[in-house]
């Protein structure tokens, strides 16, 4: 069964700093996050909110992501947070699949988040039993390749997810760690928030991702374990506050979302920064595989090993089992794999195989049984016959002195059928030229980009990541036009 870990803390540890929401200026002890969740769940229940009916959260990162998350596990209902930053007919098309019974934002026709009414003493609730099969949660992906489909959390894969993080001994009581990831990717609940609310330590909050902001945190707060996207650590080491900035209380960051290039994990190992990579997709949870903190300067480019709950295999395109060595794609099962697409169990049948998720992750897995991402399954293009993976070109790409961010992606090619265009942020003049000579000794020929475009900013999604759709999109149309 589901533990209401908030509920614990607050008889037992009553006066311990929960939350401290850096937008408002509000702070909550364990107790009074217990007794605001209290309030918004007799408030969803006099809105008429009951038994696995749907709550449509519409807004950037706030404290109502948190407080309103539990309120609806305690009279059964659904949180679906969205991406704010979506256009009407997108949200409108997200809510004809929802079907939601109430809405909670800053748009026309939903119920602004500043005047929920306070004034009225909330009712006492009953206890409730949340089985692990019941649904807790709705993320809907991003819907770069398609129509947005929404991932069902179930009780029993959040619970998986926090006991992975937990049973890898990574967070503790005392530890304070910063969220200003968006709620409407899993990252910003279930990387480190969820965990460490379960386990009883302190978290901080911000609207949104600022590197002067984590930098200061990090510095004045007591900041001590911090999880973000590799384009967000980027802006850290690039910040001018970097240098000054004391990390002695840092026991360890996390990067995930997207690989690292080694010569930014190098540059905070430099600092004195435990520096480690971890792995995780929505479907099947962000906490799958941990690198242990001792192990991370010995394989800085290493996801680490699958986590005990984690049953991982490595196949190659007819789902056989791979050498150790060679590239094949991620099956993942365990308790922490979602319930399903909400009204889409096809599209989920056809991802599971022999039990296990097909991530669509290629990787390859050492002699001491170290995984190594390489790419994406669909990024992969070939050239004169040869499989590339992007992600391999692009590590090469970013140990480059003079080359803050490379990203490649295939585009056609009338000779070899396709070819790699990198596209590259610079911090000092390179060409095509300079590139290839620098790739000559590191990658095989076949591997090398015939094209390069420099670009001051590299696109985002609203989660931080690189937008690579669009990169992808932008190379198509240069290079598919006709002469």
């Amino acid at each position: 069964m589901w533990q209401d870990f908030i509920a614990l803390h607050a008889r037992t540890r009553a006066g311990q700093l929960a939350l401290l929401d850096r937008q408002s200026g509000r702070s909550f002890t364990y107790a009074e996050l217990h007794a605001e969740i209290n309030r918004l769940a007799d408030l969803l229940w006099r809105l008429g909110v009951r038994d696995d009916d749907r709550v449509v959260l519409l807004a950037p990162s706030r404290v109502e992501h948190i407080t309103l998350f539990f309120a609806c596990i305690r009279i059964g209902a659904i949180l679906a947070p969205l991406n704010h930053r979506l256009a009407d007919q997108e949200i409108a098309a997200i809510l004809a699949d929802l079907e939601p019974k109430c809405l909670l934002g800053e748009r026309p026709g939903f119920i602004g988040l500043d005047t929920l009414n306070q004034d009225a003493p909330p009712r006492p609730l009953p206890e409730r039993t949340i089985p692990l099969e019941q649904v807790l949660m709705i993320l809907y992906t991003s819907g770069s390749s398609g129509t947005p489909k929404g991932v069902m959390f179930h009780a029993g894969m959040i619970r998986a997810n926090i006991d992975n993080t937990l049973s890898a001994d990574v967070l503790r009581a005392d530890d304070v760690s910063i969220v200003n990831t968006p709620f409407f990717h899993t990252g910003g609940y279930h990387v480190f928030c969820l965990p460490m609310l379960c386990v009883g330590g302190t978290l901080i909050l911000h609207e949104r991702f600022d590197a002067g902001w984590v930098l200061e945190e990090i510095r004045e707060a007591g900041v001590t374990v911090f999880w973000a996207v590799p384009t967000m650590f980027q802006a850290m080491f690039d910040h001018a506050d970097f240098a000054r900035t004391d990390f002695s209380r840092i026991r360890f960051l996390l990067s995930g979302g997207a690989p690292l290039s080694l010569a930014l994990i190098q540059g905070y190992h430099q600092r004195g920064v435990p520096f480690k990579q971890g792995f995780g997709l929505t479907e099947v949870g962000p906490n799958c595989f941990l690198l242990q903190t001792c192990e991370a300067p010995l394989h800085p480019d290493s996801i680490g090993r699958p986590m005990k709950n984690s049953d991982v295999r490595v196949v190659d395109e007819r789902g056989n089992p791979v050498a150790p060595g060679e590239v094949g794609e991620m099956w993942i099962a365990g308790p922490h794999v979602c319930k399903g697409y909400w009204r889409h169990a096809a599209l989920f049948a056809a991802a599971m195989h022999e039990g296990h998720f097909a991530t669509g992750d290629l990787v390859r897995v050492d002699a001491e049984g170290l995984f190594y991402v390489i790419g994406r399954k669909k990024e992969l293009y070939i050239s004169g016959g040869e499989n590339v993976y992007p992600g391999e070109v692009e590590r090469q790409l970013a140990s480059h002195p003079h080359v803050v961010q490379a990203v490649v992606v295939g585009v056609p090619d009338a000779k070899w059928g396709e070819v790699g265009l990198a596209w590259c942020v610079i911090r000092a003049p390179l060409d095509l030229v300079g590139i290839r000579a620098y790739l000559d000794p590191r990658l095989a020929r076949y591997k090398h980009p015939l094209h390069v475009r420099i670009l001051e900013a590299m696109p985002l999604l609203a989660n931080g990541k690189i937008d690579r759709p669009i990169l992808k999109r932008w190379g198509l149309e240069i290079f598919s036009k006709k002469d």
